[in-house]
């Protein structure tokens, strides 16, 4: 499964950016999509996922009632709709694959895109 990020930029605070990552390969063996995201000096931290069949969700805490994932299966295209964002939310986004789990953590994803910069100014 190959996976490509993209629609990262720089915005204010209180702005909107929509991530996608558009999924290629042998998309029928994935279960889980994921977005994380690292800051400078930080660990990979999750940001939210969505099951790829039955687009269940869950978000962090820290983006609840800001982002939203979605999907769109017949593009095999993972969205993040990014609203309100802070400069807290500054970090280069991934976004991940698994096979197998419904998880937050980033060391049980198989595959991951290259990451798009994302920059939010106070």
């Amino acid at each position: 499964v190959q996976l490509q990020a993209s629609g990262g930029g720089s915005v204010q605070a209180g702005g909107s950016l929509t991530l996608s990552c558009a999924a290629s390969g042998r998309t029928f063996s994935v279960y889980t999509m994921g977005w994380f995201r690292q800051a400078p000096g930080k660990e990979r931290e999750f940001v939210a996922l969505i099951t790829w069949s039955s687009g269940t969700t869950r978000h962090a805490d820290s983006v609840k009632g800001r982002f939203t994932i979605s999907r769109d299966n017949a593009k095999n295209t993972v969205y993040l709709q990014m609203n309100s964002l802070k400069p807290e939310d500054t970090a280069i986004y991934y976004c991940a694959a698994d096979r197998t789990f419904w998880t937050t953590n980033p060391r049980e994803y198989d595959y991951w895109g290259q990451g798009t910069q994302v920059t939010v100014s106070s």
